[in-house]
């Protein structure tokens, strides 16, 4: 699927990772680019953590799974072209990772965790569709978005400005 073809995916990008108060599971809060909608995804604590290590730029002495098959790509010539998280059922969502090698597209199904911890290493670009950002999100954006703090998300949001969501949903 060419990006610039489809009209129908919408470019994200990564605020953060919170802890769900509730549960012991992990939020990553993406946002489109206009500031207009949020798209928050549960995960465990794992997943969570591989994001963070991803944006906070963070080197360990052993390299994770994803370092791994970043790395993996990287040497056998395979470009991560980017990712789209294509759907939302029962509470689950669902992305495919797009890689390109010798002018060859190829798709890989992955859960969205993996696929934007990846795309963050790879740092290429995170897309989803504009039926799962209408059907996705979760209740309490606002109080997810105070916990990463003003600068993850460039302003303190109010009531009447708050992004669109709808109910939870779970990697």
């Amino acid at each position: 699927m060419s990006v610039g073809q489809n009209t129908d995916l919408i470019l994200l990008k990564v605020l953060g990772v919170t802890d769900d108060p509730n549960t012991d599971t992990q939020i990553v809060i993406l946002r489109d680019e206009a500031n207009a909608d949020i798209l928050p995804i549960w995960m465990g604590p794992t997943e969570g953590t591989a994001i963070r290590y991803a944006l906070e730029d963070t080197v360990l002495p052993r390299p994770t799974s994803h370092d791994l098959m970043a790395s993996l790509l990287t040497h056998l010539g395979i470009t991560m072209t980017h990712v789209v998280v294509t759907n939302v059922q029962d509470n689950t969502y669902y992305a495919m990772i797009y890689l390109c090698s010798n002018g060859r597209e190829r798709t890989v199904d992955a859960r969205p965790s993996d696929a934007i911890a990846l795309a963050l290493r790879a740092k290429c670009p995170i897309y989803v569709t504009q039926d799962v950002l209408k059907n996705g999100g979760g209740a309490n954006v606002t109080t997810w978005l105070a916990k990463l703090g003003q600068q993850a998300h460039g302003q303190t949001e109010t009531q009447d400005d708050s992004p669109k969501t709808s109910q939870q949903t779970e990697d």
